[in-house]
């Protein structure tokens, strides 16, 4: 069993994935890991670009099922100690990978990286800005950039995820719902040099915003169960 699983969801990223492949292979360097590609059924030459490796494993879709579903399935087919999750677009930087895992060998549960110092047009910080405020306060989960996909979390964590549309930006608040602790750590935030955004204000905004009070409802039902002590039952000795 690997000590990490790097989990990728791809949509038409067929200039960015070989590069990235090299780019997370040499961050982990002696590590033991291994790679979840997961296509969401490209209609380029993402699949086709994917270096096989004996780390390397993929997921294909049959139909675009969006950003969220191809993260959860990644999630649950890891077999790491730790998951780390990370965008397909090259804009999150690997060699920040390390220091995730180190807040989680201190004692976080997950570990958020949040974007210093971001490389996106200043409309859409701002819109960033506004949604991680609104988000956070509503939901309670204290992270300041939910929208930066990099994260690590222990492989118990992934028990508190929902499967639903939009989940990819709620993972905090779940994971934290269900009593697991939180950090945060700085990132690096690079510019797209290949490929083009899947995703804009329009397409997300009102979609949001429903996710959002369909998540507080959740956490406001969620029960954590506590057993103080079990008895009887047979000790397994064989006489």
């Amino acid at each position: 069993m690997p000590a990490v699983s790097v989990v990728i969801p791809l949509y038409n990223e067929e200039d960015n994935v070989a590069e990235l492949q090299k780019e997370i292979a040499a961050a982990l360097v002696g590590l033991d890991y291994e790679l979840i590609l997961v296509d969401d059924c490209s209609k380029d030459q993402t699949l086709a670009r994917i270096e096989r490796r004996p780390e390397v494993r993929v997921i294909e879709f049959a139909k675009n099922t969006g950003q969220s579903a191809a993260m959860y399935a990644g999630i649950q087919a890891a077999n790491g100690d730790v998951i780390v999750l990370l965008d397909g677009d090259r804009q999150n930087d690997p060699n920040d990978i390390p220091k995730l895992l180190e807040g989680i060998a201190q004692g976080a549960d997950l570990v958020c990286g949040y974007r210093a110092n971001r490389k996106d047009t200043t409309f859409k910080r701002i819109q960033s800005r506004i949604a991680n405020a609104v988000r956070s306060r509503f939901t309670g989960d204290g992270v300041r950039d939910t929208g930066c996909t990099l994260k690590a979390m222990r492989r118990e964590c992934r028990e508190a995820l929902v499967p639903f549309y939009g989940m990819h930006r709620f993972i905090p608040a779940l994971i934290k719902g269900m009593g697991y602790k939180i950090a945060e750590v700085p990132t690096h935030h690079r510019p797209r040099t290949a490929g083009v955004s899947k995703y804009g204000f329009g397409n997300r905004a009102w979609k949001a915003t429903c996710d959002m009070f369909a998540v507080k409802w959740l956490l406001s039902r969620q029960f954590q169960i506590r057993i103080r002590r079990e008895t009887g039952g047979d000790s397994g000795n064989i006489s």
